[in-house]
């Protein structure tokens, strides 16, 4: 065996399989490490630092089992976040293990394993299947309520009331409105079941004068126009009768020019809330989000503006998480921003303080912020459940699929898609820079409301598009559908990515939904996919291949985005033994492990496949 064979074949991650641990502070955890058994090594050693100071503890061999080996050790968990990686003495010297792959230098501890002690994750996340929606463009309920041609002015220019199947127009992006609403979405619950949806993440519902409604005007009441309270209430009795869970979206950053708070503010800088605001000049100067002037940044130095938005018992963040609406979670708008401005960096001391009252409301809530960039230090068990994971999946896929660098202000196509191995770096360095029970609920998206669609930005390649699919749902997180995806809608960059959904059934690509369908349902019901561990077996040529692994199951995935000639992929280092039988679990095609290899000749030249591995034949 090669030296990088061996190397490939060292293997832990925080799942089930490899750590044993009870959550709770004070107790042990059983660290298990998987490689080659005819890998050169003669010991392994478990480094942490309890209290600052560095230990290694020797493990112990547990045998041998088919191609191999296992090394044991226990591990006290003294501290509420425990850091640890492995030392490896091989015949030609020593490696380091961590998240972040091995290295033959001694690492930082940046990239170590990390286990998190009486930490509470959402327990109904790792099953869950997200879809998104834009709550003006998904389906119109109750045309009553609906915006009126010219009902009154947004940035001195009256609203405009589109037709349904109209497209967006960019002149008149967010003061054109189609008359969706929260009746509409209750009215087709049953077609979200049907997909395998689990869970709703709605865009903005709060009063608000544009479409997006990121410029709100009451946080305390829900937009007549998406149905009012009245609306929400029936939505949230709609998801009860079908187990169904809820995040709304919130914008503590920043509000509209025609809130009270800051309309106050305006007027008379003496105003009780002129201290929420920050103004160089009153009463026109004053700091917005990017420069938009309809949208006032708030000013966390305000201890009032904590009380009222999360601190306090009658908190905005946590009235909608009681009765009757019950909400299962918020996503924070630009949660990169928020409590930051110039020398003012409170954004680590403001996400814990919304943590400690979102999870004391609602230990189960789920705490999603949006994070474009590197959101990692914000998910260290300490603010956030996970962010919109666009860096560390999103991204990479688009690049690698479409060729496709994204710009918020001037989306473009890169005719140079990145290699298939800078894919697989990408996602090691987002993965390992978080603890693994936070990696196992990051919110994985293929696009959004701010986004191209997926569809669009792979040139209507279906293939493509399959592909994508296949990895949202089988890669280590909670998969989120942007409404529409399902079926091959497609759209620019916004307002384009916001076109109403179609319900005329001749239009979609009912192919296309049976397949995602098929793989939300996968997502659900697969023990690898909802708390397995992740090993990347493969990142050459065209191809990626990765193993999900469970106690109770083991799935192998293999994503192609043009033929390479690959025709068998190694499996060894992923344990398997020769005589191993794996089924395809879209076709049904059935192989047999031989000479290290898995014979992969079936999958189309662009595709994707998703072997189940069962027992030697």
């Amino acid at each position: 065996m090669s030296e990088l064979h061996w190397e490939t074949s060292i293997h832990h991650d925080g799942s089930p399989t490899y750590l044993r641990f009870s959550g709770r502070l004070g107790d042990t955890a059983t660290i298990r490490l998987r490689l080659a058994a005819d890998a050169p090594v003669s010991g392994v050693f478990l480094r942490t630092c309890p209290d600052g100071e560095q230990q290694i503890m020797p493990m112990h061999e547990v045998g041998v089992s088919g191609v191999c080996r296992w090394w044991e050790g226990e591990l006290p968990i003294r501290m509420l976040r425990t850091n640890y990686r492995f030392l490896l003495r091989a015949a030609d010297g020593t490696r380091w293990y961590s998240a972040g792959g091995v290295t033959r230098h001694y690492p930082t501890d940046a990239n170590d394993f990390v286990i998190l002690a009486n930490y509470h994750a959402p327990d109904w996340v790792r099953d869950t299947v997200f879809y998104q929606i834009f709550p003006d463009r998904f389906a119109d309920g109750d045309p009553s309520n609906n915006v009126r041609d010219g009902e009154y002015l947004y940035r001195g220019k009256p609203v405009v009331a589109r037709r349904w199947d109209e497209l967006p127009h960019r002149e008149t992006g967010p003061i054109e409105f189609f008359g969706g609403d929260l009746q509409g979405i209750a009215q087709r619950l049953d077609y979200l079941t049907d997909l395998g949806v689990s869970a709703l993440y709605l865009n903005p519902i709060f009063r608000a004068p544009s479409n997006h409604k990121y410029d709100v005007e009451d946080y305390t009441s829900i937009d007549p126009h998406l149905g009012g309270e009245e609306g929400l209430l029936m939505l949230r009795q709609a998801l009860d009768e079908r187990d169904m869970r809820l995040v709304l979206d919130i914008v503590p950053n920043h509000c509209g020019v025609t809130h009270p708070w800051f309309v106050a503010a305006q007027a008379d800088p003496r105003a009780p809330t002129a201290e929420f605001f920050t103004f160089r000049h009153h009463p026109d100067d004053y700091e917005c989000w990017l420069g938009v002037k309809t949208l006032p940044k708030l000013n966390y130095r305000s201890v009032r503006l904590r009380e009222v938005m999360y601190a306090g018992h009658d908190a905005i963040m946590r009235r909608w998480l009681r009765p009757p609406y019950r909400i299962d979670g918020w996503r924070i708008d630009v949660a990169n921003m928020l409590g930051r401005l110039g020398p003012d960096n409170l954004g680590h001391k403001i996400g814990r303080g919304i943590r400690r009252a979102v999870k004391a409301e609602q230990s189960n809530a789920y705490l999603l912020g949006e994070h474009f960039f590197d959101g990692t230090p914000h998910l260290q068990g300490e603010e956030l459940d996970a962010t919109m994971n666009y860096q560390g999946f999103t991204f990479p896929i688009w690049r690698w699929l479409g060729g496709f660098e994204f710009n918020p202000e001037r989306p473009e196509a890169d005719p140079r898609p990145i290699a298939t191995e800078t894919v697989a770096a990408q996602w090691t360095a987002f993965r390992a820079a978080i603890p693994w029970q936070v990696a196992t609920q990051q919110f994985n998206l293929l696009g959004s409301h701010d986004t191209p669609r997926l569809r669009t930005i792979v040139g209507d390649d279906l293939a493509r598009v399959r592909v994508a699919m296949t990895l949202l749902f089988c890669y280590p997180g909670v998969p989120c559908i942007y409404y529409g995806d399902e079926i091959g809608l497609a759209g620019g960059g916004d307002p384009d990515c916001r076109r109403p959904m179609p319900w005329d059934e001749t239009g979609w690509d009912h192919s296309l939904r049976s397949f995602v369908r098929q793989l939300a349902h996968l997502r659900r019901s697969a023990p690898a996919l909802r708390w397995g561990g992740f090993q990347q077996l493969y990142a050459q040529g065209e191809t990626i291949a990765f193993q999900r692994e469970a106690p109770e199951e083991r799935l192998i995935v293999v994503a192609r985005r043009s033929d390479d000639g690959l025709r068998a992929l190694p499996v060894r280092h992923a344990g398997l033994a020769d005589g191993v039988c794996l089924r395809e679990l879209f076709t049904g095609a059935e192989v047999v492990v031989r000479g290290g290899m898995v014979d992969i000749s079936s999958l189309p030249a662009t595709g994707a496949q998703v072997w189940q591995v069962g027992q030697e034949g």
